[in-house]
């Protein structure tokens, strides 16, 4: 059994985020101040948490997220941030640097609506779909590999008396219910092949999330609702997921889902 935590969060907020207008992957903004405080606002929500990987889109506003981020943790202020291009934000095409009502202008004049229309030099939905699955699979394939050299380095007898479990566990809220938490954090396999972090955008998280559920069958927090499951989330919201692949078996991942967009921390 590989099982592993996944923490995905948004980054914080741009002056075009409180501007309304669309970024993509066109315009690379850096955080506004109050985005730099909610970074630093999550960044302590998750300072007990020891990761073993922290991945990031390499545009500036999730780059200066995810710094601010590991600088607040305990564990692991010195872990390197690996940038990934597949996290991105969905490219907007001819939308991108302009307002959010100019998109709905757009897609209404095509007859048809947001988020599915794309304009003209974007990606589609699959598209940024197809970018979620392949990163996610990466991931899945890198905590099989960790938990094979672990094997290979010391045995199954030895799992037990790696890094405590406490350094591992997701500071839940009352957003978390009983459920979530007995079946994603306790049990006799408590310990963790690997425990990653990932900040990224809005839209994207949203199709990636949207994946984990309607392809993959993702067990949601029972207080989640549709509207909250199809809304993007807000800047540095945080989700949890736990994903076990029995014996490996990359091609079915059961992912828990811990908490949703939640952003107590602000």
């Amino acid at each position: 059994m590989v099982r592993f935590g996944l923490t995905v969060v948004r980054h914080g907020e741009t002056k075009y985020n409180k501007d309304k207008i669309l970024q993509g992957q066109g315009v690379d903004e850096p955080l506004s101040a109050t985005g730099f405080k909610q970074a630093e606002a999550a960044g302590l929500f998750l300072s007990n948490v020891k990761f073993t990987h922290v991945f990031s889109s390499d545009l500036l506003r999730a780059k200066q997220t995810a710094a601010t981020i590991l600088g607040k943790n305990k564990f692991c202020k010195d872990l390197e941030i690996k940038y990934d291009a597949r996290l991105r934000e969905r490219k907007y095409g001819v939308a991108e640097g302009r307002p959010l009502t100019d998109l709905k202008a757009m897609a209404k004049a095509a007859g048809e609506q947001c988020p599915s229309f794309t304009p003209s030099g974007g990606e589609t939905l699959d598209e940024v779909r197809e970018r979620a699955k392949d990163f996610f699979d990466f991931l899945c394939r890198l905590a099989v590999e960790l938990e094979q050299k672990e094997q290979d380095m010391h045995g199954a007898a030895s799992r037990s008396s790696g890094t405590s479990e406490e350094q591992f566990v997701f500071p839940c809220t009352n957003h978390c219910s009983e459920a979530e938490l007995s079946s994603g954090n306790s049990g006799t396999s408590k310990t963790l092949d690997a425990n990653i972090l990932v900040v990224s955008h809005g839209a994207y998280m949203r199709n990636w999330i949207g994946y984990f559920v309607s392809d993959l069958n993702c067990t949601l927090p029972a207080n989640i609702t549709k509207s909250q499951l199809s809304s993007v989330s807000p800047n540095t919201g945080v989700s949890h997921f736990i994903i076990k692949l029995e014996n490996g078996n990359l091609l079915k991942p059961e992912i828990t889902c811990v908490c949703l967009n939640q952003d107590s921390h602000l």
